[in-house]
């Protein structure tokens, strides 16, 4: 069934056009990848499928009663609602639907007998609505999204005003996911999670009901999601039914069966062309009518035939090439013994390592982890609690920030540039345009610029500092795929030391030597790529399990008799009671359905209504000791 249908979608902004006669549709479960360089409109037209913003031309069709999720600024809340009360207003209309209904008991007990048949007419169809829509499911959903985007229970009870701009916008990715929108529309929802929630993410949008559409530069993500590719392009869809690694084999496909057909019609066309010129000159000279008539028919034809565009196999991209003072030592960073602390809290602990000459070091780690901490410890921007750290005699370092700053905001391009790298202002231009700031662009104010324009910026910069080692933090943040791509070249081509942080597996594998993962407040070191490192942590996670199930035996034979005879005794206990609670549950659900089954029975719904009571009472009692049987529980662990 087709979800949504854009049908010659046009837009401009101004006298600028955007989007020129955009064509796709989309059935109801598919996952689909929207791609394109930065600029291209996906996300306007994410804006326009959502509603939020219009369009100028076309046709826009939206299946009826098609609810559509779709995160495009953060919403504000009031200021006391913690991260879990930001994740319940997903439930909002649940919550009511609760809240009704528990009114509505309460009345049931008092209400006069010629009442209580619309009461429990009106309580059914809530209960249904309720059910159906997942109302005995909000603490099992609550927690599924809580663990797999990383939510401690410290996070959750934060004040959501108090959140940084990417915390607010994971928790807003969290409570759309929470709400199960028909459609999702995600636009670069990997941005802000460590890698674990990224694959997290994969496997919650692989099992989705619902039909997903995500805007992301992220090769690795999109090669797992979907199963479609739409790249925006000059204004118009291009439609490639697999994953992101076909769309790249099958566009260069087209590319080259495009452009051999562009020869032959040029061929041709050039063809008929002399043909023309002919009809004409023997026209001319014998005065021959039905000749000039030839040539016109001919051009005619020529002005029908429908023209092939020609491709462009080698787009405008930016143009990296790092320079590289090799005159270094061989040891680049020396750490040892290091530990870091903010106020009581430990990041950092025990933390050894050693960066040569010339290695390419990946630093990984869950978000929080220390990552940025530990660069800017070498960057000198923080100072250390305890251990020793050492830089290189004649290491000249270079740093990309992950929210990149300048000295001064209020410079244009071109000054932001020649006050790092002073030279006359017509080669200062050459060099910009090479990053894509062309004609007027370099005028424009450094604070004006989008995240991609200023890490393009700051490329730019770097690459004209006298520097031998990069420490680069998110470096492909903002970048679209084929920035990406030409940063990649450059890194791997550079002669220098680079230490990295990042979240983009696909870049990670490409470029490091070497992983070296935060775990536990200490560095573990991988002497491989991302692939290497992800099948070392999976034998350690074998390793791991098996180790855990022979401490575990091990512990088991140490215990006392006593102490055992004890544990025994209370996880009976425990056991007993947890199979009395479900069948007391079981017991209370089958009283719901017996007072819908007899809401026109005044006499027999109050008898009913006293019985659940009752069997309520015995539910909170039975919760009670098994509350207070597990607290000894624990004790005695201790």
């Amino acid at each position: 069934m087709i979800e949504f249908n854009l049908n010659s979608i046009q837009k401009y902004y101004g006298a600028n056009k955007v989007l020129d006669d955009i064509n796709f549709e989309v059935n109801t479960g598919e996952k689909i990848g929207i791609v394109g360089v930065n600029g291209t409109g996906k996300t306007t037209i994410f804006k326009i499928i959502s509603g939020r913003e219009g369009y100028d031309g076309g046709i826009l069709s939206i299946k009826k009663g098609s609810v559509i999720g779709y995160i495009d600024q953060i919403p504000d809340y009031p200021k006391s609602y913690s991260v879990m009360d930001v994740l319940k207003t997903a439930f909002k209309e649940l919550f009511s639907i609760k809240k009704e209904m528990q009114n509505l008991e309460e009345k049931m007990s008092a209400v006069k007998e010629s009442e209580l048949e619309k009461i429990m007419k009106r309580y059914s169809n809530l209960q249904i609505k309720f059910e159906n829509n997942g109302g005995y499911e909000i603490e099992e959903k609550l927690n599924r999204i809580c663990t797999g985007l990383r939510f401690s229970e410290e996070f959750k009870k934060r004040k959501f005003d108090t959140l940084s701009g990417g915390e607010k916008t994971t928790v807003i990715l969290g409570k759309t996911l929470l709400q199960s929108p028909d459609v999702l529309l995600l636009d670069e929802p990997t941005n802000h999670l460590d890698i674990e929630s990224i694959e997290w993410l994969e496997s919650f949008l692989q099992d989705y009901k619902g039909t997903v559409l995500i805007i992301s530069h992220d090769r690795y993500f999109l090669d797992k999601v979907v199963q479609k590719i739409i790249e925006i392009e000059g204004g118009k869809a291009h439609v490639y039914n697999g994953n992101y690694s076909y769309y790249i084999e099958e566009k260069e496909r087209r590319l080259l069966a495009q452009m051999q057909a562009y020869k032959n019609q040029q061929k041709k066309i050039k063809a008929m062309e002399e043909a023309i010129k002919r009809f004409r000159d023997w026209g001319s000279r014998a005065d021959n009518e039905d000749m000039f008539k030839k040539a016109k028919n001919m051009e005619k034809r020529i002005e029908k035939m429908d023209k092939i565009d020609k491709p462009i196999l080698e787009k405008n991209k930016i143009k990296l090439d790092f320079s590289t003072d090799n005159r270094t030592g061989k040891e680049v960073i020396y750490i040892q013994g290091l530990k870091k602390k903010f106020k009581d809290k430990v990041i950092l602990e025990d933390v050894d390592l050693l960066v040569l000459k010339k290695e390419k070091v990946g630093l990984l780690g869950k978000n929080g982890s220390g990552k940025s901490t530990l660069l800017k410890i070498i960057l000198k921007e923080y100072s250390i609690d305890e251990g020793e750290i050492k830089i290189g005699p004649s290491i000249k370092i270079g740093y990309l920030e992950q929210e990149v700053t300048f000295e001064d905001e209020e410079h244009t391009v071109l000054q932001a540039f020649r006050h790092v790298a002073p030279m006359i202002e017509g080669k200062a231009r050459n060099i910009l345009a090479k990053f894509l700031f062309c004609g007027e662009d370099v005028f424009k104010k450094v604070k004006t610029l989008s995240g991609g324009e200023r890490t393009r910026l700051k490329l730019c910069q770097l690459m004209h500092q006298d520097i031998n080692t990069l420490i680069l933090d998110e470096p492909t943040n903002h970048l679209d795929i084929d920035s990406k791509e030409i940063l990649e070249k450059a890194l791997l081509e550079y002669d220098g030391t680079i230490v990295f942080v990042s979240h983009d597996r696909y870049f990670i594998n490409k470029i490091a030597e070497r992983i070296v993962e935060i775990e536990d407040k200490k560095l573990v070191n991988y002497k491989g790529n991302y692939d290497y490192y992800k099948r070392e942590k999976g034998k350690q996670h074998t390793f791991n399990k098996q180790d855990y199930r022979s401490e575990k035996r091990k512990k088991k034979k140490k215990l006392s008799d006593k102490n055992q005879k004890i544990r025994t005794h209370y996880n009976k206990k425990v056991s007993n009671l947890e199979k009395e609670i479900k069948e007391v549950e079981k017991l209370l659900k089958a009283k719901d359905n017996q007072m819908l089954q007899h809401a026109t029975d005044y006499d027999k719904l109050q008898r009913l209504h006293k019985e659940k009571e009752q069997i309520q009472h015995k539910l909170d009692s039975l919760l009670e000791q098994w509350v207070e049987l597990n607290e000894k529980m624990s004790k005695n662990k201790k």
